[in-house]
This record gives structure tokens, sequence and C-alpha cells, in this order.
């Protein structure tokens, strides 16, 4: 493999979702891949908790932004290898045309900032998705890497 492999998340707002696959991603991928986020409607800034959660769990969390899927498809955008929508809205719009003509799938993960509660309650929600996020990214990369080796 000559570069990392280029990953784009996309959910409707990106605060929550998208941002937590983006952290981890960049974490587990160990430069092998190179994950990003944006959103069809981005909320402008990411979820308190999702931050929180993810500083709690040792990530850096210094660059991230709810920012717009139109960044990456302009010019001088990175070439994606893959895009991943993360939400069902997300995954029912017309996406732009991105550079790099990525794979594409849908990964469908409940949204943690709309949990409701308690600030137990709505811990334990994000959470439990940044375990889901994390068991399904290690498994990609694990995947990845006996794939690599035989």
């Amino acid at each position: 493999m000559s570069h990392p492999f280029n990953v784009l998340f996309l959910c409707s707002g990106n605060s929550a979702r998208s941002i937590m696959a983006e952290a981890i991603l960049n974490k587990l991928g160990a430069g092998k891949f190179h994950a990003y986020s944006a959103g069809s409607q981005p909320k402008g800034r990411v979820n308190p908790h999702t931050m929180e959660l993810l500083q709690s769990l040792g990530y850096d969390t210094s660059g991230f932004r709810s920012k717009s899927w139109n960044e990456f498809a302009k010019p001088g955008a990175p070439p994606l290898d893959f895009a991943f929508t993360v939400c069902d809205n997300a995954a029912g719009e017309v996406c732009p045309v991105w550079p790099g003509q990525p794979m594409t799938a849908h990964w469908g993960v409940p949204d943690p900032a709309e949990a409701k509660g308690s600030a137990a309650e709505i811990a334990l929600a994000l959470r439990m998705r940044t375990g889901c996020c994390i068991s399904a990214l290690e498994f990609s990369r694990r995947c990845r890497s006996e794939a690599s080796i035989g």
C-alpha cells in the first residue's frame, strides 16, 4: 500500500456519529486509514457530549468541527477511497460527486445526539454508540490487515 486509504463518514448533522467514526478510525487505523467526517446539513458545532466522551477516552478532539460534505467535493479535496453514510437521512440524500470515485456503503448507527434523559443516561447512550463504532471499525481494520498478509 503506497498511501493510507481516505475514508469519509457522512451524517446529516456531522455532530456526533460521523465525528466519532472519524476519531476512532484515525486512532485504530494506525496510518493505514485517514478518516474524515462531514454532513449534508451540518449543525455548525460538534455535540458537546460527544466531545466530552472522546476526550475521556483519550482521543485528540482539537481539530473536530461540524462541516459540510461539499468541502470534500471541491477541487483540492483529498481523493476518497471509501464514503460511508452512518445515518439513514444522509443515506437517502443525493451525495456530491467525490474525487477518487470512492466505494460507498451505508452503516446505520442510532443518533447519540438524540439521547434523552439524565446526564448518566445520555453518557451511557454515547458510550454504547462509541462501543458499536469501535467494534465495527476494529473488525474492518483486522480484516484489512489479514487480507494484506495473505
